[in-house]
């Protein structure tokens, strides 16, 4: 948009400016064609009456008085040809003629066609042939000119840009703003100044984004109100089932109730996950803190292993990062009985790889298996299955912490989950 607020602006201004200078031009060269005309009209009629009253031995003396910087006076013939005058030279021509009258007769020639010149030839009263050469041009550009207009150009492409930025510069603000929008709130506010237009905008902005913010607060409460007050009624029946006498019948409930009980945990941790925002951001050595993460799977018999390292400590909320990358891991045991974590320094901050050799995700169930309660696994057996949410909620942190998460399939089988994790918190 910017560039092409640019485009049009520039495009007006350069051609009403070029449009401007040539009409400033053609009037200059009228002016100056007929001041020429009317200069040479009255001067020819004075220096050749001048030169013929002169003795011939003063006549050469005087030519330099009379030369113009159009026309100049020739003691002889000049050059004599065949050579046809053009409009201009038969105009000028004929006002020699009307203006030495028929005392002096004019006979004309042209010379040079590059620049255009011609002579007028006539005789003084006692013979000496007498020619008139003939330069027809406007006046010249000041040198200063050019400078002006060149000046005038850059201000006007100057003015341009500073409109534009004007313009644009509340849109951009605008989707930094809806890019900050989070279920926890906290996102950046606009301000509400500057024009009516903008500062309305900003208004209506500001309030939407309260009442997103607030209104995803309220789903993530239901659900996790939803899921808590289940837990003691599922308890309950729990207790009850294991006081069953043994049967095919008790196994399935209990494990029917298991199943509900891990649902609905799950539940309570993604609809916690959107208050992660809410954690206080601290410089993380992500070196020790993948170490450390590391050892603990190791300590359990979990096959993970960590490469790469990064020089600088990192601005995030320690919490939600050891969640998101706790999730990833335990996907990758669950689905390839091991995991691999990579960490590199990029251009935006640190990357933080977790990868797997397991079945991988079909391509075009990348995006979907990041959304609440999807399952590749149809199953609703939640140790092929799952709830659906171990992705989401890693997600969702995700977003608490600045970060953006990307799953992509492996050359040669497997998921890569990428963390792109930036140096220090937008906003901090």
């Amino acid at each position: 948009m910017a560039a092409r607020l640019y485009l049009i602006l520039c495009a007006g201004l350069l051609v009403a400016h070029a449009l401007s200078a040539s009409l400033m031009l053609y009037e200059r060269y009228l002016s100056a064609r007929s001041m020429l005309w009317s200069n040479l009209e009255h001067d020819v009629s004075t220096a050749v009456a001048l030169l013929d009253r002169l003795p011939e031995e003063q006549r050469a003396d005087w030519l330099p008085r009379l030369e113009r910087r159009t026309y100049r006076y020739i003691l002889g013939a000049g050059e004599v040809n065949d050579q046809p005058l053009d409009e201009v030279g038969r105009g000028m021509t004929q006002m020699i003629v009307s203006s030495l009258g028929d005392r002096y007769p004019v006979t004309a020639n042209s010379t040079s066609q590059d620049p255009y010149r011609f002579q007028a030839h006539t005789q003084l009263s006692d013979g000496s042939p007498l020619t008139i050469e003939v330069t027809p041009s406007v006046m010249p550009i000041a040198k200063w000119l050019p400078t002006v207009l060149g000046a005038q150009v850059v201000l006007l492409l100057a003015c341009a840009w500073i409109a534009v930025r004007l313009v644009t510069r509340p849109l951009a603000d605008l989707a930094r703003a809806a890019e900050s929008i989070s279920p926890s709130g906290g996102g950046q506010y606009l301000k509400e100044g500057g024009p009516t237009e903008v500062a309305h905008a900003a208004a209506a902005f500001n309030a939407m984004q309260d009442r997103i913010a607030r209104y995803l607060r309220e789903r993530m409460q239901i659900l996790a109100s939803i899921s808590h007050d289940l837990q003691t009624p599922i308890t309950r029946m729990s207790l009850r089932a294991e006081a069953l006498q043994d049967s095919n019948e008790r196994s399935k409930l209990l494990e029917d109730l298991g199943e509900m009980q891990h649902l609905v945990r799950e539940g309570v941790a993604y609809a916690r996950s959107s208050h992660g925002a809410t954690e206080p951001p601290v410089n993380v050595d992500l070196n020790a803190f993948l170490d450390s993460l590391v050892y603990d799977y190791q300590d359990m018999g979990k096959q993970v292993t960590l490469t790469g390292k990064v020089d600088e400590p990192v601005n995030t909320r320690p919490h939600a990062l050891r969640r998101v990358i706790g999730n990833l891991l335990d996907n990758a045991i669950k689905y390839a009985g091991a995991g691999e974590i990579e960490i590199r320094r990029t251009e935006g901050g640190i990357a933080i790889g977790v990868l797997d050799r397991g079945p991988g995700i079909p391509e075009d169930q990348l995006e979907a298996a990041l959304q609440p309660f999807y399952r590749l696994e149809r199953s609703r057996s939640r140790e092929t299955g799952g709830a659906g949410l171990g992705l989401a909620i890693a997600q969702q942190l995700a977003i608490a912490i600045g970060a953006t998460l990307e799953l992509s399939n492996r050359v040669g089988g497997g998921l890569q989950a990428m963390l792109l994790l930036p140096a220090k918190l937008p906003g901090l």
